[in-house]
């Protein structure tokens, strides 16, 4: 990993969220590529119930100012930064007054889903990448948790195609178990082929569920890590049907070793 540059994109990340799955592996994974002399970026919303003063976040003002099109809608994009300090790890945070103001993650005071999280999703995926160019960095592996991150392969591979920063990225999507009922907003199609994305390569999103999210990422990522136990079965044939590099699932205690391999044997090979 010596060397290699690694962007992270999570939808959730200890110590700013509360532990689970997909916010312990987004802070572990990069964790261990820095322990292993990688260079790394990592990006999340920033969420309103994050607490900006305790966690010392600032915004990047030359990063910030920019407006994303948001089914015709002009968005501004504010980036913010703080760092994990016992690791001495930088994390971006993407905001935007309209999507994450609010005092939660997905879900309101009722548990129920945000009308806007399919937007909330372009937006982030949008804003990581034109972030990104901005600093310039041209990262050797693109690692992806969590659904929120799901539409970035799907943007990176149509919407950015042509851009020459990201032309030998290779792209690992982390799979973890089902985090939500039900679907996002049944118009996300027509938001994403209004960016010019062709209806026959977001055919899934007709019914935009947790798994035919992660299915539109499995199919436009290079490489699929099983990052947790019990998925479903129609996402582990898709993922197989993909033909594409696979890590089966590895404990916590044991992943190091694992997803180290996986970069240098089968994603960067």
């Amino acid at each position: 990993m010596n060397g290699k540059k690694i962007l992270f994109v999570s939808s959730e990340l200890v110590p700013y969220l509360p532990e689970n799955e997909v916010s312990l592996m987004s802070y572990e994974t990069p964790r261990m590529v820095n322990s292993k002399g990688g260079q790394i970026r990592i990006f999340m919303p920033r969420y309103g119930n994050i607490n900006e003063r305790r966690h010392q976040l600032h915004e990047v003002i030359r990063l910030s100012g920019m407006n994303l099109v948001i089914n015709d809608m002009d968005m501004p994009l504010i980036i913010k930064v703080a760092s994990i300090p016992k690791e001495r790890i930088q994390v971006y945070f993407i905001d935007n007054e309209e999507y994450f103001k609010r005092k939660a993650t997905f879900t309101d005071e009722n548990g129920d889903m945000f009308a806007d999280n399919d937007e909330r999703a372009i937006f982030f995926a949008k804003g990581v990448v034109e972030t990104v160019k901005k600093l310039n960095w041209n990262p050797d592996i693109i690692h992806i948790h969590g659904w929120m991150s799901s539409l970035l392969p799907l943007y990176l591979r149509k919407y950015y195609a042509d851009e020459p920063l990201f032309a030998d990225s290779k792209i690992v999507l982390s799979v973890y178990g089902k985090s939500f009922e039900g679907s996002l907003d049944k118009d996300l199609i027509k938001k994403v082929t209004f960016d010019g994305i062709p209806d026959d390569a977001v055919s899934l999103l007709q019914d935009p569920t947790y798994n035919n999210l992660l299915k539109i990422g499995v199919n436009y990522s290079d490489a699929v890590i099983l990052a947790a136990e019990g998925i479903p079965d129609d996402m582990l044939s898709h993922i197989k049907n993909s033909q594409k590099p696979v890590l089966p699932f590895v404990p916590l205690q044991e992943f190091e070793e694992a997803y180290a391999n996986f970069y240098d044997t089968e994603v960067l090979k």
